[in-house]
Order: structure tokens, then C-alpha cells, then sequence
């Protein structure tokens, strides 16, 4: 099935505009579940409560409040929430371009394929160019009343747009604590490198599926059909006075022999 376009723009480079299409560039396939009631198993819904009267509260009634850290709560009205809004634009603005190694992965958070939306030559000529560059372009743009900081890529002849956290929502390194404890064992760090080259080969995606979900649906379809699942056995845990050394040994043959 081909893919949808949730999102049209257009990239501004300078004074040169591209029109694109946005696609998601990830299909979530998490595990949903019906809330329902133990005794008729009729579906639940959720409502707002008064936790005072307990009686429930429409939406129409509620109002937005920010805590304070001296303990008030200040309001905030839709409609003085709506003034703070961006202003709507479909223009992704491309501001600069830095090595691809500039920006850790940790920065990166949902990717979409950016795809063209009318004139097909200068976008690939765009994308190639890009590509053989080396660089990620630093762009912003406004969807859907929200703004948006991404990293603009080439992958496989096209443009991969990944929206970037912004400042203050990164954690850095510094806030953990300073390694401790005794020295490391030469011998320690020696097996440690062994099991790094002996697990080294390429990348397969199709190796790291979701095996909670997978489980979840074969009971499904197991309980569906009047069945069962056999138990799955539990691993074994390592003993409690193993050392790193022993335990690093272990996963060296265990790694060789696969």
C-alpha cells in the first residue's frame, strides 16, 4: 500500500522554494487493549470527577492550571492560550547546514520521509546534493499549532526530515554521577573487548521484533480458538558471587559459539 502524505510544505532555501510532502516515516505497533467491566464485560468509559462531591465533570467545566513551585496554581484561559499560539505556515525553513556528526543521536526524536509534491528535478538534484555533502540541514517549521526544530538528511536518494528535541529537554552526561568503585581489571577489560569484536557484524532489523507483542497476539489467537500457550521458560540468572570476569567469560564462549 503506498504511503499517505499527513503534511504539505514547502522547503525554503534561501530564495529558492520546494514544494514537499510529508510522510510518517514509522508505523507504531503497540499492543491495545478494551478497559471492561470484571462482572458483564461491557466496555468502561473514563470521565472527570469532582474528587470532593464525586460527581462527574464535563469538559465544558474545566479550566487549565499551571502549578507554581510555591505551591499556587495560576489559570490560564483557552483563549489566552490560543494568542501564544505560532502562527500557521507550511514553510519548513532551512537555516544551516552541520556535519552529520554534529548532533548526537539523543537530540533526534520522530522521523518522516520528506518527499517532492509537483517538481520531481530539483528535488533529487537537492537530495543528491545533500547526500554527497555529508552534512544534516537545521530547519523549523510550524505543524498542526506546534513548532518544530529537525535534522534534514538524505537516505537512499530521498530526504528524511527527524524532528530534534529543543534545548532544556536534553539531559547531558555531566548530570551522572563520576565513575567509581575500584580500578578496572586489565583482564576484565581484555575479555570485554573480545566479546565487542566477537558479537560485531551487520545490522539485521528483522532479528529485534517486539516479542511482547508477538505473545500477546498468539494468546489472542490461541484463546480465540479455545487454546493455550505453553509457559515460556525463564532465564537463568546469573549467581549472585559471580564476578564480571566470570560472567564476561561466559558470554565470550557462549558469543564465539554462535
Amino acid at each position: 500500500m503506498a504511503a499517505r502524505a499527513i503534511w504539505k510544505g514547502v522547503l525554503t532555501l534561501g530564495s529558492t522554494e520546494l514544494p514537499v510532502k510529508l510522510y510518517s516515516a514509522v508505523e507504531p505497533r503497540k499492543v491495545s487493549f478494551r478497559l471492561l467491566h470484571k462482572s458483564d464485560r461491557e466496555p468502561l468509559k473514563q470521565r472527570m470527577v469532582d474528587p470532593e462531591s464525586e460527581e462527574p465533570v464535563e469538559y465544558e467545566e474545566t479550566r487549565r492550571g499551571f502549578p507554581t513551585d510555591d505551591g499556587r496554581v495560576v489559570i490560564l484561559d483557552s483563549e489566552e492560550l490560543e494568542e501564544l499560539q505560532p502562527e500557521p505556515s507550511r514553510e519548513i525553513e532551512l537555516t544551516r547546514f552541520v556535519p552529520l556528526g554534529a548532533v548526537d543521536p539523543h537530540w533526534y526524536d520522530r522521523p518522516y520521509w520528506v518527499g517532492p509534491d509537483g517538481n520531481t528535478d530539483d528535488y533529487f538534484a537537492f537530495a543528491k546534493a545533500l547526500e554527497e555533502s555529508g552534512r544534516v540541514g537545521i530547519v523549523r517549521w510550524v505543524m498542526r499549532k506546534k513548532e518544530y526544530v529537525g535534522g534534514l538528511r538524505a537516505e537512499d536518494g530521498y530526504l528524511m526530515l527527524v524532528t530534534m528535541r529543543h534545548a532544556g529537554e536534553v539531559v547531558s552526561a555531566d548530570a551522572l554521577q563520576p565513575p567509581g568503585g575500584r580500578k578496572l581489571d586489565a583482564r576484565e577489560l581484555k575479555m570485554a573487548k573480545q566479546l565487542v569484536d566477537a558479537l560485531t557484524g551487520e545490522f539485521e532489523p528483522e532479528q529485534y521484533r517486539d516479542e511482547y507483542a508477538a505473545r500477546v497476539m498468539e494468546l489472542v489467537e490461541a484463546k480465540a480458538k479455545g487454546k493455550k500457550l505453553p509457559k515460556k521458560r525463564a532465564r537463568r540468572k546469573a549467581a549472585a558471587d559471580e564476578s564480571l570476569a566470570d560472567a564476561l567469560e561466559k558470554s565470550l564462549k557462549a558469543a564465539r559459539a554462535a
